[in-house]
């Protein structure tokens, strides 16, 4: 990259950062990346995909599903029994779809719609301490410390800051041979096992 009269090359390697004046007007920086995404777009299959992962993996979520599924099989065997009404058992059926058509179709939606990430172009970098995001406008940086913990979905690996905050790193934004390494990486760098 040039700017005015000096010249400044950019090199991406494992474990320093430093500035080094190799003559009057060129200055040779690196800084340590251990790893490095390709730029990507999300895919919004994909990511309201990851959504409803997100969603069903909620212990929250999942005690209400449950507690709808057990209510709605009740219902069943109690309408069959001749227990309660049709009005009844129509009742919860409607419940029961309404809560599974919130969680599937509706809330991923409304999440994917109200983000702005899921339409930039983003590009991704680990070092040890920290994990940096860029798009077209600016980067940043959070320390792998920000992170509480980290899944994976099959098309993302999910990089959670609490229970409701988190972001999705798509899977294809590495060369295949990489994504076994970045998952050991996020592994290692996310709440590792003390």
């Amino acid at each position: 990259m040039n700017r005015g009269n000096n010249k400044v090359t950019t090199g991406h390697f494992w474990g320093i950062i430093f500035l080094n004046k190799v003559a009057a007007d060129h200055y040779y920086i690196v800084h340590l990346f251990v790893m490095t995404s390709s730029f990507f777009t999300y895919s919004k299959p994909k990511v309201l995909q990851a959504l409803r992962y997100h969603f069903i993996t909620r212990r929250e979520i999942k005690f209400i599903l449950i507690l709808v599924n057990v209510f709605a099989i009740s219902a069943v065997f109690f309408y069959l029994f001749k227990k309660v009404s049709a009005y009844a058992f129509i009742a919860s059926s409607f419940l029961w779809f309404s809560l599974m058509i919130s969680f599937w179709f509706i809330l991923p939606n409304i999440i994917y719609r109200k983000s702005k990430t899921f339409r930039d172009r983003l590009k991704v970098n680990f070092d040890p301490q920290h994990l940096f995001i860029e798009n077209d406008r600016g980067g940043r940086s959070w320390p792998w410390t920000d992170f509480t913990s980290m899944i994976e979905s099959p098309y993302f690996f999910h990089l959670y800051f609490d229970s409701r905050t988190f972001f999705i790193i798509p899977k294809s934004a590495f060369a295949p041979e990489q994504v076994a390494q970045a998952r050991a990486m996020l592994k290692e760098k996310i709440n590792p096992k003390a």
